[in-house]
């Protein structure tokens, strides 16, 4: 067994494309419309869906805006550098939610941006997804 993609409802479809895109450095993979169902769903990631895990955007045709919930967390993804990371996302507009630096109560350097959805996004220095801790 292995993941296969984590679902996100989005309000504006290529503008959550873009975001994942052009700020994150995904390639959308494949994207479709389902107008019997009233939906669009756009995958996108970081290699081929057969060997990693993905995000699969979907847009409710006339949907807008969506609320979180209190039970949501954030998405993770790892970066070689979260420094030079926060400050390319920065420099294109992201919006940071936690600048670069330890975690609380560790050492795994982590940032915090968000999508424009308002979902956030942790990032990770390479090498030390092991070490992360809470």
């Amino acid at each position: 067994m292995r993941i296969l993609h984590t679902m996100l409802r989005t309000g504006n479809l290529q503008r959550s494309i873009d975001f994942y895109t052009q700020v994150l450095g995904m390639t959308l993979l494949r994207q479709r419309e389902y107008p019997e169902g009233e939906f669009t769903l756009a995958f996108l990631g970081y290699g081929a869906e057969s060997e990693q895990t993905v995000i699969e955007l979907t847009y409710n045709w006339g949907v807008e805006r969506y609320e979180l919930g209190d039970a949501y967390g954030h998405i993770a993804i790892e970066v070689d550098d979260v420094y030079a990371a926060t400050d390319r996302i920065r420099a294109q507009g992201g919006k940071i939610l936690r600048e670069a630096g330890p975690m609380n109560a560790g050492t795994t350097i982590i940032a915090f941006v968000e999508d424009p959805d308002g979902c956030p996004i942790e990032l990770i220095g390479a090498g030390q997804m092991g070490a992360k801790q809470g």
